[in-house]
């Protein structure tokens, strides 16, 4: 019974952070989330000490019964009824240790562990009722009743086996409730340490019975009554601890400061921002729900690495908490702005490409290139432009310009082939660039089309695979423009870059 006292006051008076603290005590011994043989065999230990618990308290019940019937002692039959209720006490831990063991379904996504919580309130709520009656009988026999106890050798012998059974069992399930987190088992242990200190009493109170008649000092009887109120007062203050406790555990409440260690640990690197961390108990299980925000650009094998790392970080924390990590891309104001351009281009059935954005003298312009189809008029191609510029001002207030150019898409323009004039023309062309551009980018896959009197040219060339991007298309737009000045009529011009990946012996 000490032990287990120092036990159940040394969490009530640990330092903040009560989920944490327990769980990091049972690094060694808590069940693993992940391991179906740890939590069958935990399941069953649980079990098993929960039903010894049920026989127990069916054997104290009767036992005290039935040596209260014999030698009419008010005391013993009261003791009786107080274990009685401590097998219903019993009966509903069981019940509840079974049913929690259930694994998630579909109606209960977190599993069944919030049942050893109701438990844990109920069984507290029996301790109190306990600790009242107690208290009414004790004021009852010390002020206005005098009652007579038998202290006689059986009275003695059934009081101190039964402090025997409770202290086994009282070690027994605060072992397992410590072992395996269950709030069930500790308000269990609870309610057979409260039958110690009761039994205990009830054993004083006949030592100072005897001690009266043979010192013949009427006082001394009333010395359990006492002795029952200072301990109905210390299970009075344990049981609402522990009643507390379960309460916090049932509407999810977590200890001070514990999401601040949380939102500090699973910064790291890689993760821009922690948007949100949730905790939640669910009898010995913790699920803890976080949502990070990391560059909308990486890879998708980086951000799982992240994911990992903020998970293991958690873990430090709570170790065996079943984890989830969302992941959320960042978004700067441009990113966001031509997202909305995109979405208002594709409602609209309209292609668009080579969007941008320029603040100027306060102001903002967004520029975009507009494909439609060549069969259209000028003024059918214009109203498109128009009902998009209209539909990009209204989900954009806050751009102040917006230019649209129109291009032709070609794709039911009627090409032929081109004659070897045009082809020796552009041929010559491509291979005079190279020493103008100071790059030899090496132009092959060559096509050479005419379409309604213009030529069209394609070409793949070769660039160094290191090169910005920004700047290999600036190559060819210069690639563009010389090739126009050098041919005329030059239509549609397509350059296709590939990186030169060169090897290094």
């Amino acid at each position: 019974m000490v032990l287990y006292l120092k036990i159940t006051l040394r969490n009530l008076y640990s330092s903040p952070g009560t989920i944490s603290t327990r769980v990091k005590n049972q690094k060694n011994n808590t069940m693993s989330s992940d391991s179906k043989n740890n939590r069958s065999i935990a399941e069953k230990e649980k079990r098993f000490v929960a039903m010894t618990s049920v026989l127990a308290a069916v054997f104290l019940t009767s036992m005290k019964i039935v040596v209260g019937l014999l030698t009419g002692s008010l005391g013993i039959l009261a003791e009786a009824a107080h274990s009685g209720l401590d097998l219903v006490a019993a009966g509903v831990t069981y019940f509840a240790v079974r049913l929690s063991g259930r694994p998630a379904d579909a109606e209960h996504t977190y599993g069944y562990g919030k049942v050893e919580n109701l438990s844990a309130l109920f069984e507290t709520f029996l301790l109190l009722v306990t600790c009242v009656w107690i208290i009414y009988e004790a004021i009852q026999r010390l002020f206005f009743t005098s009652v007579e106890v038998e202290a006689s050798f059986w009275a003695f012998l059934v009081m101190g086996v039964s402090i025997f059974i409770d202290f086994g069992r009282s070690r027994a399930l605060s072992r397992a409730a410590q072992k395996y987190n269950s709030q069930a088992l500790e308000a269990d242990a609870l309610h057979f340490s409260t039958d110690i200190w009761s039994s205990a009493v009830v054993i004083v109170g006949l030592f100072f019975v005897r001690l009266s008649d043979r010192m013949d000092i009427s006082w001394l009887a009333k010395a359990d009554a006492v002795a029952a109120i200072g301990v109905a007062v210390i299970v009075v203050y344990v049981s609402v601890q522990l009643g507390r406790r379960t309460i916090k555990g049932l509407v999810d409440a977590i200890p001070p400061g514990l999401q601040d260690q949380l939102v500090r640990a699973v910064k790291v690197e890689g993760v821009l921002d922690v948007k949100q961390v949730r905790v939640r108990k669910s009898g010995p299980e913790t699920f803890v729900d976080v949502s990070l925000v990391v560059k909308h650009e990486m890879a998708f094998e980086h951000a799982h690495i992240i994911s990992k790392d903020a998970e293991d970080a958690i873990k430090k924390v709570l170790p065996g908490a079943d984890v989830l990590i969302y992941l959320i891309p960042s978004r700067s104001e441009s990113d966001s702005i031509f997202s909305a351009v995109r979405r208002a281009a594709s409602r609209n059935d309209l292609s668009i490409h080579g969007i941008r954005l320029y603040n100027a003298g306060g102001e903002r312009t967004l520029e975009l290139h507009l494909e439609v189809s060549e069969l259209l008029r000028l003024d059918e191609a214009h109203q498109q432009a128009s009902d998009l510029e209209a539909a990009l001002n209204k989900s954009l207030p806050g751009i102040d310009h917006i230019v649209t150019h129109i291009e032709p898409t070609g794709e039911k323009t009627i090409q032929r082939d081109s004659t070897p004039e045009d082809e020796r023309m552009l041929i010559e062309a491509l291979n005079s660039l190279p020493g103008e551009i100071g790059l030899d980018f090496q132009p092959h896959e060559v096509r050479i089309h005419r379409t309604n009197g213009e030529l069209s040219l394609s070409f793949h060339c070769l660039m160094d695979e290191h090169i910005d991007i920004s700047r290999a298309h600036a190559l060819t737009e210069q690639m563009e423009r010389l090739l126009r000045a050098k041919v005329d009529n030059l239509g549609r011009v397509i350059i296709h870059t590939e990186p030169d990946h060169q090897e290094n012996f």
